[in-house]
């Protein structure tokens, strides 16, 4: 039958005479001894450490043989007392470049090498293609006292989710508290597991001596799940407090006020606080705020709309600031440096909701949340930074949550709080912050704007005597006055 493009016609099956290629058995032998010895060379380029120690062991076996094992006997006792004396001058650099890297190299050996096959193939990360069985590969691995951090090439076709999904599988697995899974930056094919092989985090973490002048880039406020001191950014942010009562919210703000004491003493900053709980959490340090309001009436009038009016007018002052600094810096700098004559101005609302969603009187409400909604989306540059903690991250109690860049979440009550604070798939990703235990107030996932994943963290715990001995040493030298010459509001 004739088709378009010509007929086509059934001639059976096509024959073909392949020529054939006589090899001579040396190069087959030569060959496969080639790829030998390259997987060989492969095989140890990705083991240096493996390596060396069996080039010592080598030169000091030939060594020995040759002069005696005195000469080594010596020059182990060298090492040793250097290693000693290290320890003890400098603790701080010893631990991370000595013990953990010998833990790391131990665990590697002892708990995930062998481990590692069963693990994938239990938890479905493993996959197999007729008879050949494919492994998701363990790239490196490094430890601290309470966290090892494995990193991980993943099959083609893995995505983080799927990973996230196994999380409590592979802790189980290789005897872990916890698992949490984190994307690389820049490297989409891999993944980092840490592994919490104990919690750091069960004791209370005693308040850090504050460092003259502050680092407002990196402020010491907490220590990481990894044993390690977790800093936070304010200069050029603002922070979002969310917590269940009892939480430990208030550990948040005092270990940030903490932080900041040499540099309200030096004034370099600047604390105005809102307290609408009647003063109740942020009164003990009242000498070192510029401005406190915290619920009374002053000047009289009918009880709320007086000092929700208060309220609102510290929240304009800061508005005033950050305009009156916006036309000082335009096209001079994109950042504001501070100075004791214009120093960074923190605004620390202690109960979030009381100013956004629970006020009583319209004009109040309407001015809180103009002036909010100004600081937080133009405040940032000029240093002008707002700190808000609150208990319901819901849209209708805190509209402007987006516009925190940092936002701390502590122990909530409902799991959708995790994705409402910190993003979408926050949980899947580690952040079970709904699972906190009610015992260990301060612990907190810290998430930033860039980050994917959130940081597991415990705040100091500042006592009512830290705070008496706080305000007896870095009481502010001379009475604060605001930018432009206002009058102090105490």
């Amino acid at each position: 039958m004739n088709r378009l493009g010509g007929d086509r016609r059934d001639t059976g099956p096509l024959r073909l005479n392949v020529a054939k290629v006589h090899v001579p058995l040396t190069a087959v032998v030569f060959a496969w001894a080639g790829r030998r010895a390259a997987a060989a060379a492969w095989w140890l380029a990705r083991r240096p450490v493996a390596v060396a120690l069996l080039l010592v062991v080598l030169l000091a076996t030939w060594f020995t043989s040759a002069h005696g094992p005195l000469p080594l006997l010596a020059v182990a006792a060298v090492v040793g007392a250097t290693l000693l004396i290290w320890r003890h001058v400098s603790p701080g650099t010893y631990t991370p470049l000595v013990v953990w890297r010998v833990r790391g190299l131990w665990r590697s050996a002892s708990v995930y090498r062998w481990a590692w096959q069963p693990a994938m193939v239990a938890t479905g990360l493993a996959m197999r293609v007729d008879s050949t069985e494919y492994l998701p590969r363990i790239a490196s691995l490094t430890s601290t006292g309470s966290v090892d951090r494995v990193r991980v090439r993943m099959l083609p076709g893995q995505t983080q989710p799927d990973w996230a999904t196994n999380g409590q599988r592979l802790a189980q697995t290789f005897g872990a508290v916890d698992c949490s899974i984190r994307s690389v930056p820049g490297r989409v094919h891999e993944l980092v597991l840490s592994f919490l092989t104990e919690d750091p985090l069960t004791e209370p973490v005693p308040p850090f001596e504050p460092a003259d002048p502050p680092a407002l880039t990196a402020l010491p406020v907490a220590k990481g799940e990894d044993g390690q001191i977790h800093r936070v950014r304010l200069l050029g942010a603002h922070l979002l407090v969310v917590g269940a009562t009892g939480a430990g919210k208030g550990s948040v703000l005092w270990s940030l006020i903490t932080a900041l004491a040499a540099g309200i003493r030096n004034g370099l900053v600047q604390v105005w606080a809102i307290d609408p709980k009647g003063g109740m959490e942020l009164a003990p340090g009242s000498p070192f705020f510029s401005r406190f309001v915290y619920g009374d009436t002053p000047n009289g009038g009918d009880g709320g709309a007086a000092y929700e009016l208060e309220f609102a007018q510290v929240l304009e002052d800061a508005v005033s600031v950050m305009r009156r600094r916006q036309a000082t810096l335009r096209g001079n700098a994109r950042l504001h440096t501070p100075t004791t004559a214009e120093p960074l101005i923190v605004v620390i609302v202690d109960e979030l909701a009381s100013l956004t969603a629970y006020v009583v009187d319209r004009d109040a409400k309407r001015r809180i949340t103009a002036a909010l909604s100004l600081l937080l989306s133009q405040g940032r540059a000029v240093g002008v930074s707002v700190v808000g903690a609150v208990q319901d991250p819901r849209k209708d109690i805190v509209s402007m949550r987006d516009l925190f860049p940092t936002r701390i979440l502590l122990r909530v009550t409902e799991p959708e709080h995790v994705a409402l604070t910190l993003g979408q798939g926050a949980r899947d990703r580690g952040a079970t912050a709904d699972l906190i235990d009610d015992a260990t107030p301060g612990v907190a996932y810290v998430g930033q704007d860039g980050a994917p994943e959130a940081a597991r963290v415990r705040f100091t715990h500042v006592t009512d005597d830290d705070i008496t001995a706080l305000v007896q040493q870095y009481t502010p030298r001379a009475v604060p006055m605001l930018p432009g010459g206002l009058t102090v509001v105490a």
